[in-house]
């Protein structure tokens, strides 16, 4: 009974952890589905809108870079219902942006309601994930750690499924022009259930013993593990930690010798963004629609990306330690190879009819403006624009670039996907691992809030085609790094890997 209820304890409160990366998924991918009406509702530019969807990763990097500070003060545990909090208030004033300026109907202020809800949203993600997988780390038995730490990655992936699937639901139930308000608003619903669970989880015991209430931290880690031997063992091993963590001091990250974990840690963040994984992810349904989908359509195939996503995720966690993070990533970025340059050659092929469609999707917006009626100008543009049954794309185009993004999508799950953050990790010497994983993390997000925030501009401007050649042409990079540069990690010591880069003598 002992080791059931150990095991029971260490798993639910796991899967509780894990739900901060499930709501990291949703939010991020949410929006997909909204960006045509965010648009006429805000009266966005190309630039606007980019610059609106990229708001949340403004949040998000401000998440990652502080949430330290409350996760070392307060704890594991109340930094984890602090996150929760910032995913329920952003998912109701996201939805309902007038929350803050109810006494107008100014569309720039609610707009700037918006954006600051979104920000909120994004710094909660920034904070999950942190301190999710952090938290999962410190009350898992050693035995178990790899396992129930990489649920927060499923949860992230079965979010962004979550999000594609929701969305899809909600656009074919009649809502009119507040579907969009229901595709942020639902998010409130696995974030109120993450706040409430969160309260049945212990702390970490690692974390009191930090904070020096050492029978505390001894008694939680009788909970958690199930022979008293190994939880005594595990106390004693904590606090060696800890007192060789204070004694060796703050080792400076920014120096010569650790140039090249640096190095490899930025380009691996910035080769993951420069795929265009979250500009895709981000703008799926917009994507379709240029390929001629219907509304009701492109928000029906953004889950078959998501499907793609979540298995080959699956896939990954099975063979990143038998295959090595260098092999997945020359499989990844020849799938990215493949994959772009077929989505960039159906725009090409067929670009006449894309075009035809992208007038199509102008005409249709220039009506749709949420509680205004249609102005004589608009009626005539709509009159005159191009019919749905005039923009005949032969669905080679349409099926071309839905094959091409689910084995793009794949490729990302299999190769970068899986590998970045522990190929990252293991880099870099326990002095500055910390630093490392940081430094990754806004590298990531940084070139993430770029890539995204351009790309409705670049798509206006440059044409479907030319974009996804670009991405292509960055992943023809990519592989040349993998093939000369990327050192491959798998099951080699720590010390030896930083005498391979370097670091030590």
């Amino acid at each position: 009974m002992a080791n059931e209820k150990t095991s029971s304890l260490v798993l639910r409160s796991s899967i509780v952890a894990a739900l901060g990366g499930l709501l990291f998924g949703f939010d991020t991918a949410v929006i997909s589905g909204t960006t045509d009406a965010l648009k006429r509702v805000f009266e966005l530019s190309d630039g606007g809108l980019g610059f609106t969807v990229s708001s949340a990763l403004i949040g998000t990097i401000l998440g990652a870079a502080t949430i330290q500070f409350p996760a070392n003060k307060l704890g594991r545990k109340p930094t984890l219902v602090l996150i929760a909090f910032l995913y329920l208030i952003s998912a109701i004033g996201s939805a309902f942006p007038r929350m803050l300026t109810f006494y107008t109907h100014s569309t720039t202020l609610d707009w700037y309601s918006f954006m600051f809800f979104r920000i909120l949203g994004g710094i909660g993600v920034g904070g999950a994930s942190v301190v999710s997988p952090l938290y999962t780390a410190e009350i898992a038995p050693p035995k178990r750690r790899g396992l129930l730490v990489a649920l927060t990655q499923f949860n992230i992936v079965f979010g962004i499924l979550l999000a594609y699937i929701s969305n899809w639901a909600i656009g074919n139930c009649n809502f009119g022009e507040s579907t969009w308000r229901w595709m942020f608003g639902v998010e409130a619903v696995p974030a109120f259930f993450f706040l409430c669970f969160l309260f049945l989880n212990p702390e970490s015991p690692r974390w009191l013993i930090a904070q020096n209430r050492f029978d505390e931290g001894l008694a939680l880690l009788k909970r958690l593990i199930p022979s008293e031997e190994d939880a005594k063992a595990e106390f004693d091993a904590i606090q060696e930690a800890l007192i060789a963590e204070r004694s060796s001091g703050k080792e400076r990250f920014f120096c010569y010798r650790y140039r090249k974990p640096i190095l490899l840690a930025f380009c691996i963040a910035t080769f993951n963004q420069l795929s265009g994984i979250n500009a895709i992810l981000y703008y799926a349904p917009m994507i379709f629609r240029v390929a001629g989908a219907s509304r009701e359509t492109a928000l029906q195939l953004p889950m078959l990306i998501g499907l793609s996503n979540f298995a080959f995720t699956m896939l990954a966690l099975f063979c990143i330690d038998g295959f090595g993070r260098k092999k997945l990533m020359y499989i990844g970025s020849l799938g990215y190879i493949i994959s772009l340059a077929v989505v960039g050659t159906m725009f090409t092929v067929y670009s006449d009819q894309f075009k035809a469609s992208i007038d199509r999707i102008a005409a249709e917006d220039a009506v749709m403006v949420e509680d205004m009626a249609p102005t004589d100008a608009q009626i005539q543009v709509s009159e005159s624009a191009p019919a749905s049954d005039e923009v005949a794309i032969p669905k080679a185009g349409i099926y071309g670039v839905l094959i091409g993004l689910m084995v793009f999508i794949a490729a990302h799950a299999f190769g970068q996907g899986a590998c970045i953050w522990v190929f990252i990790g293991e880099v870099f010497p326990n002095a500055i691992r910390a630093q490392g994983q940081a430094l990754g993390s806004f590298t990531h997000w940084a070139w993430n809030a770029v890539v995204s925030g351009f790309f409705p501009v670049m798509l206006g401007k440059l044409g479907p085609s030319a974009v996804f050649f670009t991405f292509c042409g960055f992943m023809v990079l990519q592989l040349l790094w993998v093939a000369f540069v990327m050192p491959e990690t798998k099951q080699i010591p720590l010390e030896e890997m930083q005498k391979k880069l370097g670091i030590i003598d």
